[in-house]
Parts: C-alpha cells; structure tokens; sequence
C-alpha cells in the first residue's frame, strides 16, 4: 500500500504542498491514523463538497483565499487565518466562490 502521507521530520510550508488544479478539489493526506486525520484540500472557483453529516468533529482552518461553510443552514465566511468547528452529526457543506486552501483535522477519539 502507498503511503500518501507528508514525510515525517521534514519542514514544509503548508500552503506550498498542495496545488489548485482547475475545476477540482483536491485533498493531500499530511497525517493519517486510526483517532484521526489532518488533511490539506484546495478548492477551484466554483467547487464544493457535497453536503455531508460526519460523526465526528471537524476543525478547519483557512490557508489561503475565502471560503464558505454552511452548518445546519447556517452560513459562515471564513478568510485566510479563521477558523471554525464543525460539530459532530451536523450537516454541512464547504463551498468555494473563489478558489481557496484549507486544513481539515478529524478527531475520532472521545466518541467511543
């Protein structure tokens, strides 16, 4: 099996390792175990994530550009630097009306 997370003890710079490619979303595994994963993902202009419902906490963080996050119909505008957590069992959507980069850290322990 490939391992396709970032390579341990190396410094890198976050918004450099993952690329916008037109019309796509694309999702860069930098950390991924049994508890939890952090992944980096880029939005093209005009991309989304289908509306979803996780049973687990969600932090995302902002990287570059603005994007929008909707929680249970609710609407949030995040710029580059915010940050927002999406609650475990709630609907949500992440929407990009300008192209944007962001961190999205799943913590999976502390449900059991």
């Amino acid at each position: 099996m490939e391992n396709t997370e970032v390579e341990k003890s190396k410094v890198f710079i976050i918004v450099e390792i993952i690329q916008y490619v037109p019309n796509a979303v694309v999702i860069k595994t930098i950390i991924k175990k049994t508890t939890g994963n952090v992944t980096a993902v880029s939005f093209d202009s005009g991309e989304n994530l289908t509306e979803k419902i996780s049973p687990f906490d969600t932090f995302i963080q902002i990287i570059e550009g603005r994007a929008e996050i909707l929680i249970n119909d609710n609407s949030h505008t995040l710029e580059t630097g915010h940050s927002i957590i999406i609650p475990a069992h709630s609907r949500n959507t992440i929407k990009a009306n300008e192209r944007f980069k962001m961190i999205s850290t799943i913590i999976k322990s502390g449900y059991e």
